[in-house]
């Protein structure tokens, strides 16, 4: 009887040495899974904290920008033409520009060959420059009539599968740009940085405007060159001319700031001056943006 257990027994002793070591390889495997997940997530961790710090910082050059454009001391106040201004600020570097927005073309004023000229300033396709800008005309305006130039109405949306037609109405958003017929997301981005819904100006102020704007108003290139040379980085502590003091009262302000380890951070935004803030406020925000366009 002993004889016959033996071999039972050696089996025995076999499967639970087996199944001890497959729990192990488990085991192993399961402190694996963790340590990685553990170190993926400090590594997140510490690029979201860094990630927010740059932010704020960023979020801070807009807040002295504002407080630049809307200081008493003319001497003392930006120049709203784009240029940049750089400084430190809590170890990172800070490069803020400011542009006043009648340096911008207004969606809803612009004429459709300005706006024509402005995607042609871009890059765009010359060819189809008109019937773009005809198409941001019939966006906006009321008639179902083709501009001329070519332009686009409901049955042209329909016949490029598209659930929409003319908006028909003044653009709320610089972003609704790209519900427009024949701008893609490439053209958009290109757009972006040189239009706004803020002015009511059928042309931009050359003053404040940039090098594809200024070529949109028929400048040439050693005017755009000579204007764009004399727009030079400035101290922003050092006093400035009282011209700074010139300007409508609503800015864009892109701020960029760069920390030690290399982290960056880029905030857009477009404020309002003056008596229409509320209580408190230095400034009315009008549009807010982390980030460049995408």
């Amino acid at each position: 009887m002993t004889r016959l257990r033996r071999p039972r027994q050696a089996r025995h002793r076999g499967a639970a040495l087996l199944l001890v070591l497959w729990v192990l390889v488990l085991l192993t495997g399961l402190i694996a899974v963790f340590a990685a997940t553990a170190r993926t997530e400090a590594l997140q961790g510490r690029f979201l904290a860094r990630s927010v710090a740059a932010r704020y910082v960023a979020e801070a050059g807009i807040e002295i920008a504002a407080l630049r454009l809307a200081s008493a001391d003319t001497t003392r106040m930006w120049l709203p033409d784009g240029r940049p201004y750089r400084f430190e600020l809590e170890d990172a570097q800070v490069e803020v520009r400011v542009r006043d927005e009648s340096g911008r073309v207004d969606l809803n004023a612009a004429a459709p060959e300005l706006l024509a000229a402005l995607v042609v300033a871009v890059g765009g396709d010359p060819v189809k420059a008109p019937a773009i800008g005809a198409a941001i005309q019939d966006f906006r305006d009321g008639d179902n009539l083709l501009s001329p130039g070519g332009g686009a109405e409901d049955s042209d949306y329909a016949a490029a599968d598209l659930p929409y037609g003319a908006k028909d109405r003044a653009f709320e958003s610089v972003t609704e740009l790209q519900q427009v017929l024949g701008i893609d997301h490439e053209l958009y981005v290109k757009l972006v940085p040189h239009v706004t819904i803020n002015t009511g100006l059928a042309r931009p102020e050359a003053t404040f405007a940039d090098g594809p704007v200024l070529q949109a108003l028929g400048l040439g290139g050693p005017q755009v060159a000579a204007i764009l040379a004399g727009r030079e980085p400035l101290d922003p502590t050092a006093p400035v001319a009282p011209l700074a003091a010139s300007g409508t009262g609503t800015y864009s302000i892109s701020s960029r700031a760069t920390r030690p380890d290399g982290t960056r951070a880029v905030v857009h935004a477009t404020v309002r001056l003056g008596a229409t803030s509320g209580l408190g406020q230095l400034y009315t925000p009008l549009a807010w943006r982390v980030g460049d366009p995408d």
